[in-house]
């Protein structure tokens, strides 16, 4: 086994940090079942070229989810220090990052996705929630631009929960996202390669005790499952799947990435976003849709490292 230095960062300043951290420990456990010479590092922005330097790291894993780790930042630091990483590149982690940005790919490269307008926070003078009602009506999805975990997202079902939403989603970023509410199944397309060739995952369809996959959901063991293979027809999973990629590819994504959709009830699949550093908690789902392949945890994460340029087996 290669014995350069690994050094799986985690954790930061986000609003996504604790779930950082557990996923950040679940791929160093991994890493060092399989023998690798790894170790975890909690990341300080301010400190953080020094340290990753200071560590020695021949490879950085990144297990950052939110600010820093799917946004660029991280991606831009490591590009300028010659280190190479897991995942996508700085461009398409932060299109990704941004829903609206992400919108923007998907409507040009005519993906399906939900109806959507985008508002910046100079807006809200206006009478956002009238022309928010005039365009889209009721129930109304309100987003955060840039933050993941289903944190500073909204369904908003009744009129005077919108004003209140527009105000929390504004709390988070400058600029909100407004979407159409697709009635149906919640699924998601993990997707991993390069660019000479992609493999989509198994679908996984999500169902909650709550009826939404929100924070709680995602990362409370019991509050969700994973229906895997999903329950659709060949011809939609091909259609799916194709999607995925197609998203994927859009986006100038690399390594493991995680394409959300909604199933319509009239089977229309929409792409909602995609997620360049997907969870790998115990409850996360591109683990569980990895081991409906065959592909266990560890060589889950060896084969994310290979994807990067890691020579596991030097």
């Amino acid at each position: 086994m290669n014995q350069d230095k690994i050094v799986v960062v985690m954790g930061g300043t986000s609003t996504e940090a604790e779930v950082s951290r557990r996923t950040g420990a679940a791929i160093l456990a991994a890493l060092q079942e399989k023998g690798c010479n790894a170790e975890g590092m909690e990341l300080n922005p301010k400190t953080f070229a020094m340290d990753i330097q200071k560590a020695g790291a021949k490879m950085v894993f990144n297990a950052l989810h939110g600010k820093f780790g799917e946004d660029g930042l991280l991606q831009g630091t490591l590009d300028m220090l010659g280190i190479p990483y897991t995942g996508s590149g700085v461009l398409a982690a932060a299109v990704t990052m941004d829903k609206a940005a992400s919108k923007r790919v998907f409507i040009s490269e005519g993906i399906s996705t939900p109806k959507c307008h985008t508002y910046n926070s100079f807006e809200q003078k206006r009478d956002l929630a009238g022309e928010i009602m005039a365009e889209f009506g009721l129930p109304v999805v309100v987003k955060a631009a840039s933050q993941g975990s289903s944190i500073g997202v909204y369904i908003v079902e009744k009129v005077e929960e919108l004003a209140p939403a527009i105000k929390e989603a504004f709390s988070y970023n400058d600029e909100i996202l407004v979407e159409e509410f697709i009635k149906g199944r919640e699924m998601t397309v993990a997707v991993w390669g390069d660019e000479d060739k992609k493999e989509a995952f198994p679908i996984i369809e999500i169902t909650t005790t709550s009826g939404r996959y929100d924070y709680n959901s995602k990362y409370t063991k019991g509050a969700s499952a994973h229906i895997i293979p999903a329950p659709v027809s060949e011809e939609k999973t091909r259609e799916m799947q194709e999607l995925a990629i197609k998203t994927y590819t859009a986006c100038g994504c690399k390594g493991v990435a995680r394409v959300d959709m909604m199933y319509s009830e009239d089977e229309t699949p929409y792409v909602i976003e995609v997620n360049s550093v997907p969870g790998m908690t115990e409850t996360s789902l591109v683990p569980d849709a990895g081991r409906a392949m065959g592909v266990e945890f560890p060589d889950l994460c060896l084969r994310i490292l290979a994807m990067a340029g890691f020579e596991v087996n030097a």
